[in-house]
């Protein structure tokens, strides 16, 4: 899960909704980039009996202006990023 998927919640969901969300996300992936951000002082963690929240802290949310707008950017160029992936991995044998 990157920064720009996290940043789009006020209070995110529990892990499984998150999984849900991002397609081919795993747990351990998922888990490890909470932390990361849990870490950076991006995300706070709260543990209720029968799950785990995560919200957005004030640093995290003030990179969401940031991350939408290169998340908009992303969007406008996903057909240049393709494009570019292909002609790469050709010039290497279609390895990335």
């Amino acid at each position: 899960m990157s920064p720009v998927t996290v940043a789009e919640y006020q209070a995110c969901p529990a892990t499984v909704v998150l999984r849900r969300a991002v397609d081919g996300l795993s747990r351990r992936v998922l888990t490890r980039t909470l932390r990361m951000l849990e870490r950076d002082g991006l995300v706070s963690r709260t543990v209720h009996p029968r799950r785990v929240e995560y919200a957005l802290t004030g640093l995290g949310r003030s990179l969401q202006d940031q991350l939408g707008a290169l998340a908009l950017w992303s969007v406008e160029h996903d057909g240049e990023i393709r494009a570019a992936r292909v002609r790469f991995d050709a010039r290497r044998g279609g390895m990335p």
